[in-house]
């Protein structure tokens, strides 16, 4: 916390000097300036949870500035910040709660036609599954999760954009402490940099891709004599739009050292959707992910499988129905999540109920907490 908060000290002066700067040296400039928010408060009843009863709410106030530049250039700059709080209790007894203040995106982007330079607290997410993602490197997204929170990462991200639709991202990140994504284990040390990049190219029906990142893992919870271990990542994912849209997504973790069962570590989806001619338009989405650890690379030993199935349907102008089923292979577990969502201008709702084992194993699905059990949440949006 410590480094994030000196990062937020020095960072935001810096960024607005360089804004008050560049709205200086262009004359025919016409800033841009923003102030928007996100409200939203929610409670849910689960029976099956030690505290039956949980309540919480959350602010999202975000600046933006924008300035354009000559030649079709931009520079523009977000910050966001997180104010939130919930409690639980059961019965009216054992009440507890917390509450936190956190930055929430902080970033400077500099942009031309085809290129794009954005440094600061920022999300970072590719990839083309939709449910259970191997790509999800860098952000913990859950896709129930109807205002998909969550936390950004601190570095630098480049990206060009050819005129084929080809494009190369390149990135660089440092201060980040917390695990992100499908990470086993934290970065090491407090300013570690880790690095990376991805090239995706076009094909006829669709597009591919290939992804790699690097950092050094922070092993101290295995208790090993040394205690960090250089980690590296490989993604490749691709997707293709015949008379349904087809996708593969798969991701490859490996330390360069003997961690056991845990060496390697292996993803991989295959998707599908399609949208039925039936009343408004059902869509319905599909995925099988096969999440595997394994001694040697390539040739997972322990292995999981996990389906899921998504439907989507607009009964009025202002409602929709969602469905969402998974089923753990391994645990014979199935999940089933549902809900019916109304807007209204800047207003939305949202009814959702679910029955799922009291233990959530769906592995990278635990942004959106609250959800072990059987119960129903109910939750209000206001955007302005």
């Amino acid at each position: 916390m410590k480094n994030k908060r000196t990062y937020i000290k020095y960072l935001l002066p810096a960024l607005l000097l360089l804004f008050c700067q560049a709205a200086y040296n262009q004359e025919n400039s016409n800033p841009d300036f923003r102030f928007s928010g996100q409200l939203s408060g929610w409670g849910s009843f689960t029976p099956d949870a030690s505290e039956e009863w949980q309540f919480g709410g959350r602010y999202i106030p975000e600046i933006s500035f924008a300035y354009p530049l000559k030649q079709n250039k931009l520079l523009d700059f977000e910050g966001s910040v997180n104010i939130f709080g919930h409690t639980e209790f059961n019965k009216l007894k054992d009440i507890d709660g917390n509450g936190k203040i956190k930055p929430y995106r902080v970033w400077i982007r500099y942009s031309t036609t085809n290129s794009e330079l954005r440094f600061g607290l920022q999300k970072i997410n590719f990839g083309s599954a939709q449910i259970f993602r191997p790509l999800m490197w860098f952000d913990s997204m859950d896709p129930r999760d109807p205002l998909e929170m969550t936390d950004g990462v601190w570095g630098g991200l480049f990206r060009y954009y050819f005129l084929n639709n080809a494009n190369i991202w390149l990135w660089a990140l440092a201060g980040n402490n917390k695990q992100k994504g499908w990470e086993l284990f934290k970065t090491g040390g407090q300013l570690r940099p880790e690095a990376g990049g991805r090239i995706q190219l076009p094909f006829k029906k669709g597009e591919a891709a290939f992804s790699y990142h690097f950092r050094e893992a922070k092993l101290a919870s295995l208790s090993l004599p040394e205690s960090n271990a250089a980690e590296h990542r490989i993604g490749v994912d691709a997707r293709a739009d015949v008379v349904v849209g087809l996708w593969l997504e798969a991701s490859w973790t490996h330390y360069n050292k003997n961690l056991d069962i845990i060496s390697n570590q292996h993803l991989f989806t295959v998707g599908t959707d399609y949208t039925f001619g039936i009343g408004n338009g059902l869509g319905v989405t599909a995925e099988h992910m096969i999440y595997g650890l394994g001694r040697k690379a390539l040739r997972p030993t322990e292995n999981s499988h996990f389906t899921g199935l998504s439907l989507n349907y607009p009964a009025t102008l202002f409602d929709t129905v969602t469905a969402m089923f998974y089923y753990d292979w391994k645990n014979h577990n199935p999940y089933t999540f549902v809900n019916w969502h109304r807007q209204l201008n800047s207003f939305s709702f949202y009814v959702m109920g679910f029955w799922n084992p009291k233990r959530y194993n769906v592995p990278g699905q635990t942004e959106f907490t609250g959800m072990a059990g059987k119960g129903i949440r109910l939750m209000l949006v206001w955007n302005h």
